[in-house]
């Protein structure tokens, strides 16, 4: 059985899906079978909502604040589910909440969800992967055209309505393409978070 819930560093993380609509050549879900805590993250059926509400509910998150929605799929092809989730860990554990996210929930679930999320998501972090459309399609292979550009529209709104909203790339990139993000963040008014690469 994979775990809903699972510890990686200072963070406990709900991973409420397997589903992507990318296919990231980096992905670590490709490289090994577990984070953290964890053995495995690989459900051999995606959790209902009620079994990841249970999940939350039963956990003992003495020493943690926050809960963060990021596993081994994209939490936002379950919309219903992480909604439901945050509002959960917010009302009943008094937890902040944090999506990772590819930043094409829009285009999977066929609206604007940044103001549903907004209502029970504390801050945000999306992966930008890349600093142009061309790079980006090649690195990130998502299910869309055009996702580079539906990724940033997604951002621009959820800055508007969340707080804490944030890209965030790996440092393994090429100095020149961290300077292009460094530029579409200071256009946007997105910050840039620059992670260290660790296997």
């Amino acid at each position: 059985m994979a775990d809903i819930l699972y510890t990686y560093k200072n963070s406990v993380y709900a991973n409420i899906t397997n589903k992507c609509n990318c296919r990231c050549t980096f992905c670590i879900r490709f490289q090994k079978d577990g984070v953290g805590s964890s053995d495995t993250l690989w459900h051999q059926v995606n959790p209902t909502k009620e079994e990841v509400l249970n999940a939350i509910r039963n956990y003992d998150f003495t020493g943690f604040d926050e809960l963060v929605f990021c596993g081994y799929g994209e939490p936002t092809c379950e919309l219903d589910i992480l909604l439901e989730a945050a509002r959960t860990a917010k009302e009943e554990k008094s937890l902040k909440t944090r999506l990772n996210t590819n930043g094409l929930g829009n285009e999977q679930n066929g609206r604007d969800i940044v103001p549903e999320l907004a209502k029970v998501i504390d801050s945000v972090s999306i992966s930008l992967n890349a600093p142009d459309p061309v790079k980006y399609q090649e690195v990130t292979r998502p299910q869309y055209d055009n996702g580079f550009e539906k990724m940033i529209d997604f951002a621009t709104r959820c800055r508007k309505k969340i707080k804490d909203v944030k890209w965030s790339i790996v440092d393994v990139l090429p100095e020149e393409d961290i300077e292009k993000c460094r530029q579409l963040s200071e256009s946007t008014g997105v910050e840039l978070k620059i992670r260290h690469f660790s296997k």
